[in-house]
């Protein structure tokens, strides 16, 4: 687990507000709802395209990398491989907040040629992520996707991202061996789905166990995933492993990728207590136009993370255009504009400063 600063009141330190303290802007809150109603819908057209563009990008990228003989060539097709199959994968993001019944057949289609390919099938979202946007829940102990990084010790960051580098493996033995073990031991089937079995960042989050047409779900989602975990692992031992070690190559860059946008996507400033809606998007990050490269490392509307926690449901494509009308009616000096930033590295840098801070 990452610790906290210990605490040092042996030098003054400038008064700062309390997340928990900020009160909403109620403008804010009314325009939000009110100048996006037309463009809330999600759209197959844009959707469907997207999402087997990037697939089939990726895995012909893929093959490349693995099939090339030119290893510069092969390199090049990974690093296509990795950004194509990471827009692909992040749509599980999109699962968990469009309506069941708005894009019929798109989540059985995104696991069966994204998630559970990946090893990574919807299971591991949904149910979780939307913790994460409860009032109550959101930078508490309760929240699976927080953790205070800006107060942490400053070696908190890069050990937050080399573990990413490690993901696939860990995937990869989780579905292949864990899963199946856990069909027949209950005690480790509990642990695997309370601790394993949720993309969460806090270690101190357990996950309740599945009910319902969830449960269904769960159960043909994780026999997919192990099938194709295991047939990966015999065809690496029965043929060749250099498939399957350029495969989990190129998912560990996507990973890291991830975890990076996952770094930036808040200032991690809240120490557990419960915030107003405004305080959680001024905790959260916009990276809007004319930043060019935001597009690639937070693809699929993630650009517009704190404008996401204003409003959850809106599908992906319309955020542009949502952030436009808002910044155009709520203007430069509002509320609204302090969650926007220039880009990647200031966003780093400002929160390793953070780190480094007394406390």
């Amino acid at each position: 687990m990452i610790a906290h600063d210990t605490a040092d009141f042996s030098s003054p330190v400038t008064p700062k507000v309390k997340s928990a303290d900020i009160p909403d802007d109620k403008d804010m809150l009314r325009a939000a709802v009110e100048l996006t109603r037309d463009i809330a819908a999600a759209r197959p057209d844009i959707y469907w395209p997207d999402m087997l563009a990037s697939a089939a990008l990726g895995y012909a990228a893929l093959a490349g990398a693995i099939l090339l003989d030119n290893g510069w060539l092969a390199l090049g097709c990974g690093a296509v491989a990795a950004l194509a199959l990471y827009r692909a994968l992040l749509f599980i993001h999109e699962l968990t907040h469009i309506h069941r019944d708005a894009l019929p057949g798109f989540r059985f289609a995104w696991n069966v040629l994204v998630g559970i390919p990946m090893l990574t099938p919807s299971l591991m979202y949904e149910g979780v992520h939307t913790l994460h946007h409860a009032r109550t829940r959101y930078g508490t102990v309760e929240d699976p996707e927080y953790l205070p990084l800006a107060l942490m010790k400053p070696w908190s960051l890069p050990l937050f991202i080399v573990i990413a580098v490690l993901l696939p493996i860990g995937l990869l033995i989780r579905s292949a061996v864990l899963v199946p073990l856990g069909a027949v031991i209950p005690p480790l089937r509990r642990l695997v789905w309370e601790r394993a079995s949720s993309l969460s960042i806090n270690p101190e989050f357990r996950r309740r166990p599945p009910e319902g047409a969830f449960a269904r779900m769960v159960f043909w989602q994780e026999l997919g995933a192990s099938a194709w975990a295991l047939f990966l692992v015999w065809s690496a031992w029965a043929y060749d492993w250099r498939p399957l070690a350029i495969g989990l190559a190129v998912i560990s860059v996507t990973a890291v990728l991830n975890q990076i946008r996952t770094l930036v996507a808040h200032l991690w400033e809240n120490d557990g207590d419960a915030m107003t809606v405004t305080a959680q998007y001024l905790d959260s990050v916009n990276v809007p136009p004319p930043g060019l490269w935001a597009g690639l490392w937070a693809p699929v509307g993630l650009r517009y993370h704190a404008l996401h926690h204003l409003l959850p449901s809106m599908p992906y494509h319309s955020l542009g255009e949502a952030h436009r009308r808002l910044s155009a009616q709520l203007g430069a000096g509002s509320t609204y504009a302090r969650a926007s930033y220039p880009g990647l590295f200031p966003l780093v840098a400002k929160i390793a400063r953070s780190t480094m801070l007394p406390r």
